[in-house]
Formats: structure tokens, sequence, C-alpha cells
């Protein structure tokens, strides 16, 4: 009879989802919509259940009825307040017949703040006892925008739960992680698993993701691409190789509080990579320790501050060698990621990376750009970039010292105004001023340019790009307008005093012939 008590995924084992009699079991979702996929699953595969909602009416989860189940379901509501809550107990004795049967409770996590911790470990005592020696089993499902205060108070509670799950969506499949489950023949303990959905029920992704326990004692594994380590074997049974970046993220979701190191190899990674270690943090938590070693150059002050957004305990750089990096990763144990990550990653991105522009702007969409970016705040005060202006040797228009500069990097801007360049380098500090200009300008710059001002300051930027829209701006093809209608003016009389041709007989001096 113990084996109709399961959640009825499809692919997964046995073990994982059947639950035994007189159980109390607790599965929650971040989501509505998943929460309820999965009672209708787990109601599509029993032969006697009962349903008990609370702040909705079970015959709206009923419908349309699920596919499969029993020919007959008991349906009751739960008011949704904290008297009746507290009274489940003594209405189930009154109301439920003592035959085998699973009973499903489906709530909403607003539901559970109406009780402190512990009224709700005396409620699951009290429920414990009542199912004692009965052949139920009871199935709470809850979802709801407070649910992570909700997990947080039941993981102490294993006690009075032989069961405890929760059920993420991350935006293309769903993480499904088991903190305890007893089955009647053992009990397993941190499993994770990634499924998929179909209109009827979830389905296991890969099998062999419930093969592999999770363990709370991983602090010492290290996790690793193995190009890291420069060519050398592992250091220890507790370092675990892969060929790239992705094995390596796929690994790391099983861990909680092992050392998980990526390697960058070119900057067109730094977007993946970001993505990877955001999902680990959130996922995963703050007891794993994220480092990224830069195998070459390709690591700007904005990316790192990117990385260290996302979740990264530690970036080592491509400059140290490999004792250095064993050595930052000996200082990381032991730490816990303190740092608020937020959790939408596209909304990270636009305010870490919030110029899409590079190049050439005029000055009055140079002066904007400018002045969006400064006015952000989620950026660090005075830290969102250099303002240049140059002022070009005399051999040397600034038209043309113009056509000399090719910023590559989004977030460098250059125009002309008063017969200067003024360019921004977004995210860059005071020191690497000289190595930025090196990069952006074909000549040296030291060449091309007799002197510069610098401003780093937020509020000395905002002061300086403002001052630009009451300066002479200096076009690609004008002439100075002051000298231009000077110029025209005598254009007439210098038609008037042109010479005229005069005829000259070869052999005769011009005097003779007058």
């Amino acid at each position: 009879m113990a084996s109709s008590f399961t959640l009825g995924f499809e692919q997964v084992r046995d073990e994982l989802m059947l639950m035994q009699p007189a159980g109390c079991y607790w599965v929650t979702a971040d989501r509505e919509e998943d929460a309820r996929l999965l009672a209708r699953q787990c109601i599509s595969v029993q032969r006697s259940v009962a349903l008990i909602t609370s702040g909705s009416k079970p015959e709206a989860l009923l419908t349309p009825a699920p596919q499969g189940g029993p020919n007959a379901i008991p349906l009751f509501s739960l008011p949704e307040n904290r008297q009746a809550l507290l009274n489940l107990t003594d209405d189930l004795a009154r109301v439920l017949p003592e035959k085998p049967r699973l009973i499903i409770f489906f709530t909403s996590s607003l539901l559970w703040e109406k009780i402190t911790a512990e009224e709700i470990k005396s409620w699951l005592k009290r429920l414990q006892s009542w199912l004692s020696g009965k052949q139920i089993s009871l199935l709470i499902v809850t979802s709801g925008s407070g649910i992570n205060n909700v997990r947080h108070h039941l993981q102490v509670f294993y006690r009075h739960l032989e069961g405890l799950s929760q059920l993420d969506w991350q935006q293309d499949s769903w993480h499904y992680r088991i903190n305890w489950w007893a089955n009647g023949d053992g009990m397993l303990a941190d499993r994770a698993m990634r499924l998929s959905a179909s209109e009827h029920c979830f389905r296991l992704i890969d099998r062999d993701e419930q093969n592999t326990p999770l363990t709370l004692n991983d602090e010492q594994l290290c996790i690793a691409e193995k190009s890291v380590l420069e060519g050398a074997p592992p250091l220890s049974s507790l370092w675990l190789l892969f060929d790239d970046n992705r094995a390596v993220y796929d690994r790391a979701l099983q861990a909680s509080a092992a050392t998980v190191v990526f390697a960058l190899q070119h900057s067109d990674a730094i977007a993946d990579m970001a993505s990877q270690i955001h999902s680990l943090r959130i996922s995963r938590g703050s007891g794993l320790k994220i480092v990224v070693r830069e195998m070459q150059t390709a690591l700007r002050y904005s990316d790192e501050r990117l990385l260290l957004a996302c979740g990264v305990n530690a970036i080592v750089p491509f400059s140290a060698p490999l004792s250095r990096f064993l050595t930052t990763l000996e200082g990381i144990q032991g730490q816990l990621f303190n740092r608020h990550v937020p959790a939408d990653l596209s909304a990270l991105l636009k305010s870490m990376q919030p110029l899409q522009e590079r190049g050439y702007l005029s000055p009055e969409a140079f002066s904007q750009s400018v002045m969006l970016l400064v006015n952000n705040t989620l950026l660090p005060e005075n830290g969102k970039g250099l303002l240049v202006a140059l002022r070009t040797v005399p051999e040397l228009k600034p038209e043309q010292a113009l056509t000399l500069c090719k910023p590559r990097r989004y977030g460098d801007l250059v125009t002309l105004a008063s017969d200067r360049l003024y360019v921004f380098l977004s995210s860059c500090r005071f020191n690497d001023l000289d190595t930025a200009l090196k990069f952006i300008f074909r000549l040296p710059h030291d060449e091309i340019f007799t002197n510069r001002l610098v401003w780093y300051e937020d509020l000395q930027i905002l002061s300086e790009v403002r001052q630009m829209a009451g300066k002479v701006k200096t076009a690609w093809h004008a002439t100075p307008a002051a000298s231009a209608p000077e110029q025209a003016a005598p254009a007439p009389k210098v038609e008037k005093s042109r010479h005229q041709p005069q005829d000259i007989i070869l052999g005769q001096r011009p005097e003779e012939d007058l």
C-alpha cells in the first residue's frame, strides 16, 4: 500500500519520492503554478487521496480534472487564519476515516507567517502524534513570495518531518533539491536534480543526477578547470579537474561549501562566466567559494566588478604565478560570501555595463551619455571612469587626431569641442590611463598631444560636460565662423585687379613698342 504514496515524478527513482505511511512530508515551491502542477501530478498517481486547500477552493486545483487518480476525492477548505491552522489535527480526526490514504494540504506561504517558528514546531509534533499508528501520509505543498522564510524555519524540524524538499524555477528548467527523505527502507539526504515540465507532470532531465548525493562536508573539495594548474596533475584526491568551465559549473551545482575555480582564457567568455557564477551563488548559497583565474590578459576593471557582483570570492590575475594562485585558494578557505547578489542577472548586467556605445559622438550626445553613466547610483561613487581633454601639437589639427582614435571597448567615447579631443574611458582607473590611451590611439599619444586635463570625480566630470554645451564646437570640415565673413568680402576686388593678357612680338622689347 505504501507504494501508492508517491510524488509522481517521471524517470525519478522510487526511493526519492515514495512517502511512507504515518509520515509527514513537506515540499516548497517558489511559484504557485509549479506547486499546482506538483499537487496535480501527485493526485493523478494515487489510489486514495484527500485534498485540503487554504486560501483557495479545492475545486480550482482540480480544474481541469487530473489525468488518472481515484474516482472520488474528499475535498476540504481550511480558513486562512491562525486558529484554523492550529486546530487542523482535531478537524482531521473528526472528518477523516482511519483507512490508508494520502492527504495533500495545499497552502500559501502567507498562512505560515501567521504563526511563529515555535508554534510550527508544536503543530508538527501534534500532527506527528496523530499520524502515528495510522496508515495515512500527509503531504504539505507550500508556495508564495515568502517561501524562503518558511524554508529557513523548516530546516531544523528534521525530527518531526519525514521529508523536506524544494522546487525552484530556473528560467529553462526546474531545480529540485531534497533536504532529507524517508521512504520506508531508509533515508536519503542532500540530493539535487534538474527537471523539465509538461502539461501534466515533471520529468527528470538527466538520470545520472539522482545517483549523485550532495554533501554538506565538502569544504576541502576543489572543483577546477584543468588549465588553472598549468599542466600539473591533480594535487590530491580532493581535486576534481574538468575540461571546460561548463563541466565545472555542472559539478558545482551539487556542491555546498567546495572551492570552484573557473579559467578565463579570453574576454569573449566573460558574459557566460558571469551567468554561471551568478547561478551558482544564487542556488548554492554563501558557503561556496568561487575563484576566477585569468589565463590570458582579458579583464578590465569593469569586468572584474561584474564578476565580483555576480558572486566571486577572488580573482587571480594573469601575472600571478601558480604558487600565488594556490596561496589565494588557501586564503579563502572558511570564508562565507556576505555581499548581496541581485537575483535578476539581466538587471545586474545592465547596471554594471550601462553604456552600449563606443567611438565618436557629437558633443551633445557625448555629454548626455556621460551624464547618464555618472548619475547611475548602482556604480561606485567616483569610480565611473575618467574624462580626459587632449590638446594636439601645433602641427596637427584636432580633426586629424580624431582619425587616429579608435576606441574598441563599449563605454569608451570621444568627441571634439573647443579645439580639443574629449575622451571618456568608462570604468578606467587613473593609474591605467596611459595604458588605455596607448590602445586607443594608433600613434604614441605623447607625440600627438601637448597636454591633457583629467577629471575622475563624479562632480568634476558632470561640471565639465555641462560646460561643453557652451563651448565653440569644432566641426570636421568647417572653417572658424569669425573669419568666414572677412574672407568673403574682398572677393570682388580681386577680380578687378586681375592682369589683362598683352601681345608680345619676338625680337622686339616691350618698351620699343610703346
